[in-house]
């Protein structure tokens, strides 16, 4: 069901309609390559940084790391500058340091700049939900669907074709190009963002005072946090570290690629078909429950035999990854406001990433101590649970600023 339309709407024409679609589109394409080109080429870039096990290992969470400490500043940086300057200035610093850290060998400096470029990401990505509220009140779920499944490809691309990139050029693998490709895609999306700058001429100042700090005193923030924070923390994981399970398990480095691509694939069309679902739906119960059961299959199958049906386990890790499309949708259909929408976002997403933060980062640190990946792998599959009660909650049918006025 669609939350109730909101008076703070922006009425656009046919032409900024597009715009604003083609703007989200192109923006939502960009928001996870600087991460997920990473794990496929994780080898050559610690060989040719150089970058030790701690370094590694900190690389893999600065997505979550990032997220966590950027996102819960957007929403307030937005109603300073505005929602769409703020977009544009995250694609900006996007693309500016993803070119530049394909260009430096220190350790240090390439951990800046990553976080420097995921920082760009990270603002843009929590004022989604606020910007498909703004534009599209009355079709929360079918702009999350074209705008998560925009975000998917990216994902999927940026996994599968690091590599060949890389090796393109013949000879050894140039993970810079690998890299560095991704750069090319965000200044394109710059383009559109120019000309939606001039929405925040007419909206001015927002000078409304409800904030993250509000939604903390929530029951369904915490719950919505928590989910999305555990959901993250096994996407992640997976994105980091997946395609060097692979590689361990005898894969070769493209073929590991590919097997990450299919995790990442396997959320383009569930991307597009489960927020149209769960708009329509008052109750999402059963839609979590049938992709929360991907994941034991997925896990305990890779455990058990990795190869040759390694695909298939990838395809199920990937269903069990699509709940986040699903939490990402509840955002919006859990709040009737932008700015509430925005709230529930920036508390959502930065307080969500702070804990998924732990999810790469403990993963790299297990496998370097018992040199294995079986206890990694378990420790995420038993983590469903928790994820699985918070998101019983967060689906039911309520508002935000419902449970905000029943505490007031």
């Amino acid at each position: 069901m669609t939350a109730p339309a909101s008076t703070d709407v922006v009425r656009d024409n046919r032409v900024q309609r597009l715009l604003v679609v083609l703007g989200i589109v192109v923006l939502a394409f960009n928001l996870r390559p600087a991460a997920s080109s990473v794990g496929p080429l994780l080898e050559e870039i610690r060989a040719g940084v150089p970058l030790g096990d701690f370094e590694a290992g900190l690389l893999t969470t600065l997505p979550v790391l990032c997220f966590a400490l950027v996102g819960g500043a957007a929403p307030r940086l937005a109603s300073w500058l505005g929602l769409h300057r703020v977009a544009l200035l995250g694609l900006v610093l996007l693309a500016g340091c993803l070119w530049w850290r394909g260009q430096v060998h220190q350790g240090w400096l390439f951990l800046v700049l990553s976080f420097a470029a995921l920082a760009g990401a990270a603002a843009a990505n929590v004022l989604m939900p606020s910007l498909v509220k703004l534009h599209f009140p009355g079709h929360v779920g079918l702009l999350t669907a074209v705008y998560s499944t925009s975000m998917a490809i990216g994902l999927t691309l940026s996994s599968a074709l690091s590599v060949p990139i890389a090796g393109a050029g013949g000879g050894d693998v140039d993970y810079t190009a690998g890299l560095g490709a991704w750069a090319v895609t965000a200044a394109i999306a710059i383009l559109p963002w120019i000309g939606l700058i001039g929405h925040d001429l007419h909206e001015g100042r927002r000078t409304r005072s409800l904030g993250i700090t509000a939604i903390a005193r929530t029951r369904l923030g915490w719950a919505m946090a928590v989910a999305f924070g555990l959901q993250s923390l096994q996407a992640y994981a997976v994105f980091g570290w997946f395609a060097q399970m692979c590689r361990d398990a005898g894969y070769s480095a493209e073929t590991a690629g590919v097997l990450l691509g299919v995790v990442t694939g396997a959320s383009i069309p569930l991307s597009l078909l489960i927020p149209i679902l769960a708009g329509r739906l008052r109750d999402q119960r059963w839609l979590l429950v049938a992709l929360l059961a991907c994941y034991p299959i997925g896990y305990l199958g890779f455990l058990a035999d990795p190869r040759p049906l390694g695909w298939l386990w990838a395809l199920a890790i990937g269903v069990g990854c699509s709940t986040f499309p699903l939490v990402l949708t509840l955002i919006g259909l859990r709040s009737r406001t932008a700015e509430g929408t925005a709230a529930l976002s920036g508390f959502t997403q930065s307080a969500g990433y702070l804990l998924a933060a732990v999810g790469p980062f403990g993963v790299g640190v297990l496998h370097a101590a018992t040199g294995t990946w079986t206890l990694s792998i378990l420790i995420l599959l038993a983590l469903c649970v928790p994820l699985l009660l918070c998101g019983l909650y967060a689906t039911r049918d309520r508002y935000i600023e419902d449970e905000l006025a029943a505490r007031a």
